[in-house]
């Protein structure tokens, strides 16, 4: 008779209440044979909340490759055991990928155990259009690299969100105003779901303008929303060769202003367009 093999279960803890986690979350701690976790001390306050005193053992980002050996080994032996990061959904800028990876090689179970995830939290109160947009992680934590990194998104007109320090907070956001539109839309969700929790939409400047005066913006967890730029339509600013030809013929008989008139009105195409295009032609 086969040996049955364990699962590997990613589950989801609170992101700052503690009452933000599931049943089924619960249920898994207590029924697992070991708990992974980022932070054995952390994970250890959550655990002694919900009364589980199963074995806990270390996972994190020096020595993830070496622990995803040993689980996989465990799992094959029979032992079922669960992931669990400091808060939120492991995986998602938290330690885990290489464990997870080794699993699927393995053609073991991974069954994801849902639940808080600050990412979603903060998408779900911003206030701005989330179908599609791009998660970043944490931005790089220099000055050049985070211009350099605000500067190749700026033009994006699908929403981004990236996660960022208390430490950082301020840097950054000056980085972004040196790249970005002062009127671009930023949401900062900060403490989310803690006793502090703040959810904040303002132009960018503005922005700016509260995190410097205002101390307890500076201070927590960080997920920052930033709206897409503005889609800019392209056939806006062309004109058909139709239109062309009727406006060259016509700028030879009439001023800017009476051949662009007379173009819109026989072709019904846009006057802006048409406009821009006569000024270019007349000052060939």
């Amino acid at each position: 008779m086969t040996k049955e093999t364990g699962k590997l279960y990613v589950v989801a803890t609170p992101i700052g209440n503690l009452a933000d986690i599931t049943f089924r979350a619960v249920e898994t701690l207590k029924s697992v044979n070991l708990i992974a976790a980022e932070d054995t001390r952390h994970v250890k306050m959550l655990l002694q909340h919900y009364g589980i005193s199963n074995k806990v053992i270390a996972l994190h980002q020096h020595n993830e490759d070496k622990a995803a050996v040993e689980i996989v080994e465990k799992l094959r032996s029979g032992l079922s055991i669960a992931l669990v990061s400091d808060a939120g959904t492991p995986l998602i800028s938290d330690p885990g990928m290489p464990v997870v990876k080794a699993v699927h090689e393995a053609n073991l179970t991974v069954v994801p155990i849902v639940g808080a995830c600050a990412l979603i939290a903060g998408l779900s109160a911003a206030g701005v259009a989330i179908t599609p947009f791009t998660f970043e992680g944490f931005v790089p934590r220099t000055s050049s690299a985070r211009k350099t990194f605000f500067s190749e998104r700026a033009a994006i007109s699908t929403t981004w969100v990236f996660y960022e320090s208390c430490h950082r907070i301020l840097d950054c956001l000056h980085d972004m105003a040196a790249v970005l539109p002062a009127e671009r839309s930023i949401v900062i969700a900060r403490e989310l779901t803690k006793l502090h929790e703040t959810i904040v939409k303002l132009p960018l400047a503005e922005m700016l303008v509260l995190v410097e005066t205002d101390a307890n913006m500076q201070r927590g967890e960080f997920v920052v929303i930033v709206e897409g730029a503005e889609k800019i339509d392209v056939s806006e600013n062309v004109i058909t060769a139709d239109q062309e030809r009727i406006l060259k013929l016509l700028l030879t008989e009439c001023s800017v202003k009476k051949a662009v008139d007379l173009t819109v009105e026989i072709t019904g195409g846009k006057k802006k367009p048409i406009y821009q295009a006569a000024l270019t032609f007349n000052n060939r």
